[in-house]
């Protein structure tokens, strides 16, 4: 097998196929992985998804716990702490926990939630209350995908060619820079770079690129929680959340109270690293080629967002970046048969590290359904 692309979603298919007994070469053009698989928050969001999208995600869950067992790296546990600062944004949790239950979805007191983001006990009121949502899995972002890369290089029916570009795929024949790469089965996994190889195939599908504004910072003395943290604006971006009754009501009151952060397509969330610092974020901006400026106002909104959950006055920036991965207003995911024995994979939501080990679970049991 050769599968285009060393993001997770490549990494993912690689590590089932060598679980399967196949052999398998990987191409990349980069050295490293530097795409959006080490740019984001290192979530796997399994909970907030809903329908077949939380499906795959379960089937995900696995993959990753036997992954980070194979090649030796962290992954938590430590499910996702969501915070409710209103009644609204308490009712979609309440919603939420009525349909799947409490297992899934517990509830938190203010005290509960406040405690566990680490808020002095005179400097809670704004707290509402909270749930955890505990299927939800955390892993290093900067060291999952190098981690599973070296695993598979290191693998004996392996391999890994970096700073190796492809410039076409046919049926049984992958062609690069390097010369043609043979395999009988080929899964081009380039995700939002899609259409530098397959244009058509990405315009079909509405391929862009979404652009996120993140940053790393130091944590406050008493934050120390594994767990995500999502708050109300992440309630409006994922779909177990949508779908609640309270949702549009919800929406109507982060308008009224934080309109420009919805005008930056903002999900307020953050994730502890094993170092001890805080992976905060995000906003999305949409469009076929990602510009390099950023406006520095963007990150004065996420960070004084953060800040306010965490009830510390300022933040202090490590480092910042753009993060960037596919999206389609046409669907989550883009599954499409080239030729015989060729189909090309990107997920088109944001949501790949959540995804990646159950699209591979399903690749390789024949589940995955094409999608055009």
């Amino acid at each position: 097998m050769v599968i285009v692309g060393a993001g997770i979603i490549g990494l993912a298919h690689a590590f089932e196929a060598l679980s399967n007994g196949l052999s398998v070469t990987v191409l990349d053009r980069d050295r490293r992985p530097v795409g959006a698989s080490v740019r984001n928050f290192g979530h796997c969001c399994i909970s907030a998804q809903d329908g077949e999208l939380l499906a795959l995600a379960q089937r995900s869950r696995p993959g990753w716990l036997r992954a980070a067992e194979a090649a030796g790296f962290w992954a938590a546990e430590a499910g996702t702490l969501v915070v409710a600062r209103s009644a609204t944004e308490a009712a979609v949790l309440d919603e939420l926990r009525a349909e799947r239950g409490g297992d899934a979805v517990r509830p938190y007191t203010a005290e509960q939630t406040a405690a566990a983001l680490g808020r002095a006990e005179d400097e809670r009121d704004d707290i509402t209350a909270g749930a955890l949502l505990p299927a939800d899995l955390r892993v290093n972002p900067r060291e999952a995908a190098p981690a599973l890369a070296r695993w598979v290089a290191e693998h004996p029916r392996g391999r890994v060619l970096w700073g190796t570009a492809v410039t076409g795929v046919e049926s049984g024949t992958v062609h690069t820079t390097r010369g043609a790469v043979h395999g009988e089965r080929i899964l081009v996994c380039v995700g939002h770079d899609v259409d530098y190889l397959l244009p058509d195939i990405a315009e079909d599908h509405g391929v862009e690129r979404c652009r996120l504004s993140m940053a790393r910072v130091e944590a406050p003395a008493g934050f120390r929680t594994d767990s995500a943290v999502l708050t109300a604006t992440s309630m409006l971006r994922y779909d177990a959340f949508t779908s609640r009754p309270a949702a549009a009501r919800l929406r109507e009151e982060v308008l009224g109270h934080s309109a420009e952060l919805l005008e930056i397509g903002a999900n307020v969330m953050f994730t502890r690293l094993p170092d001890g610092t805080v992976l905060v974020g995000d906003s999305h901006h949409y469009d076929a080629t990602t510009p390099p400026f950023v406006d520095e106002r963007t990150y004065e909104l996420l960070l004084d967002a953060v800040a306010k959950v965490l009830g510390v006055p300022r933040l202090r920036v490590l480092e910042r970046w753009q993060g960037v991965y596919a999206s389609s207003p046409r669907g989550p995911l883009l599954v499409r048969d080239l030729a015989p024995g060729v189909r090309a994979i990107s997920v088109t939501s944001g949501i790949g590290m959540t995804l990646s080990f159950g699209l591979a679970a399903a690749t390789f049991d024949g589940t995955l359904a094409t999608t055009g």
